[in-house]
């Protein structure tokens, strides 16, 4: 199964791939789609979107994973970083590719083993995890490999829950 995790991002939208194996989970790749900041937000938009669908003809995932968004006092942050969900999921409903999406506390936990770990802490475990020399830059593709990693470890469960 390869899994696609996406950090979402207007400026950065992280990207990390992962294939999982029996057991086994496999680095890819990983990276950033960047857009220009001074860009009106449909072509920002639009770039994103392309990029993702580059990504999907390369590597032909099999599902498309997310972090749930959480902002508890930038309503501006949230709905900008929705608008990148939102072409995500398009992205997906489009190629009729399954898509998830977990709580921050489920990928510490998944990655870490414990929910209320540091950023660090996450990017080191997916360095080791995934057999990497140090932990990915940017920081938002160590936090979509962290997301594909909790998938893979958490698919079979979150299968079983439906």
């Amino acid at each position: 199964m390869v899994i696609l995790g996406i950090d979402p991002g207007t400026a950065t939208t992280g990207y990390g791939i992962v294939e999982k194996q029996g057991n086994n989970v496999k680095y890819v790749t990983c990276g950033a789609i960047l857009t220009d900041k001074a860009a009106p937000m449909p072509e920002r938009l639009a770039t994103i979107y392309a990029q993702l669908n580059r990504l999907c003809d390369v590597h032909e995932p099999d599902c498309i994973v997310t972090e749930q968004l959480f902002f508890s006092n930038n309503v501006t942050t949230a709905l900008q970083v929705g608008r990148t969900v939102g072409v995500v999921l398009l992205a997906a409903a489009q190629r009729g590719l399954p898509w998830r999406e977990y709580r921050p506390v489920e990928v510490k936990m998944a990655v870490v083993g414990y929910g209320g770990a540091e950023k660090k802490q996450v990017q080191y475990m997916v360095a080791q995890l995934l057999k990497l020399e140090k932990p990915p830059k940017p920081d938002d593709a160590a936090d979509a490999l962290a997301i594909a990693v909790c998938h893979a470890h958490s698919a079979h469960y979150a299968n079983l829950e439906r």
